[in-house]
């Protein structure tokens, strides 16, 4: 088995190596997909968006996202998946006269293992997602769309962008994005069949952020104490990232944990206000408009915000609460300030 691993891991390598090697010139456009593809996009960009413009696809992006990236962290924990820029100063497979020199960059050290990747796992679901929310709500504007297929060849060439940006930096091989897309869009369905997402109480969503970070962290606890260090892919990213500055403490594994279980117990909160259910009953056109456009531009200036990372357990705090605000000033806050503004200007006006 080892040696087979080996040589999936080596082609994997090769592959980077080609890509990093024959195009180069490439390397800003593989960075930029590999921001883009960054779950932080969906919290910031396209939750606001599509929540203003269509709660119900908003509220699914959430899920799919939280949920898919939560699925990703425990597979993760299974499968102790290597990455390639470690991998290849460590594996006895190459000799060393002939071991492949592989560039790296700024988001290639992942402190985390790497099956499944993430960024495809996730790129994917919320692809998915949006893909299949514009044909069902958009019918008889995208008919022909829909015939000639040209949505899904775009998810098929985001995809494929996407894969190849985390191979090109090393944070990947080809195996672990794959089985990112395979998961990715397995959550994503299972979400489009499910209703009760929708009219989930403010108890479920309690309760779904409580178990969910409870498991992860029994799972976390009863492993250690068998003797497995979950976390040994910290010391490997240390040890073998060229800068230590590109070794991100919001990029281990609890800190997603934290961060997506704040994002969803946000949304709870937002959708439980009674500023919510003030606020949706008279959203005009030009009060959604407002909504989207202040939405982006605030939540922009408060992803500047970066907890500090001296001490590990505030800044974990931090971050839940970081991501919990998102939701909660997107969905009640944002919409609740921006009615009441354009109420007393029309009161004014009047």
């Amino acid at each position: 088995m080892n040696a087979v691993m080996d040589a999936v891991q080596g082609f994997g390598v090769s592959t980077t190596h080609y890509l990093q090697t024959n195009y180069p010139d490439a390397r800003g456009l593989f960075l930029w997909v590999s921001w883009a593809a960054d779950l932080r996009n969906t919290f910031f960009i396209f939750f606001p968006l599509w929540f203003h413009l269509r709660p119900s696809v908003g509220i699914k992006l959430i899920w799919v996202a939280v949920i898919g990236d939560w699925l990703n962290l425990v597979f993760k924990w299974i499968l102790f998946g290597e990455r390639p820029y470690w991998w290849v100063h460590e594996t006895a497979y190459y000799e060393d006269a002939a071991r492949p020199h592989i560039e790296q960059y700024p988001m290639t050290c992942e402190t985390g293992p790497g099956s499944p990747s993430g960024h495809a796992m996730g790129a994917a679901g919320i692809y998915y997602t949006l893909v299949t929310s514009i044909l069902h709500y958009g019918k008889p504007l995208v008919l022909c769309v829909k015939k000639c297929f040209a949505l899904w060849t775009l998810f098929g060439a985001v995809q494929v962008c996407v894969c190849l940006s985390r191979v090109f930096i090393a944070a990947h091989f080809p195996h672990q994005v794959l089985a990112g897309v395979v998961t990715g869009v397995m959550v994503a369905e299972a979400f489009s069949r499910t209703r009760w997402i929708y009219s989930a109480s403010m108890k479920n969503y309690f309760y779904t952020t409580f178990l969910l970070t409870a498991f992860a962290v029994g799972f976390y606890l009863l492993l250690k104490a068998l003797g497995v260090d979950l976390l040994w892919t910290l010391e490997k990213a240390q040890r073998w990232c060229v800068k230590p500055e590109w070794v991100h403490l919001d990029s281990t594994p609890f800190a997603s944990l934290l961060r997506n279980m704040g994002t969803l117990f946000g949304l709870g909160l937002g959708l439980h206000s009674p500023l919510y259910t003030e606020t949706k009953r008279s959203s005009s056109a030009p009060v959604k408009a407002a909504c989207v456009l202040s939405s982006l531009l605030l939540l922009h200036l408060f992803d500047s915000f970066k907890p500090p990372t001296h001490t590990a357990a505030l800044f974990y705090l931090l971050s839940f609460c970081k991501s919990a605000t998102v939701p909660l000033a997107t969905v009640s806050i944002i919409p609740y300030c921006v009615s009441g503004a354009i109420g007393l200007h029309h009161h004014k006006g009047a």
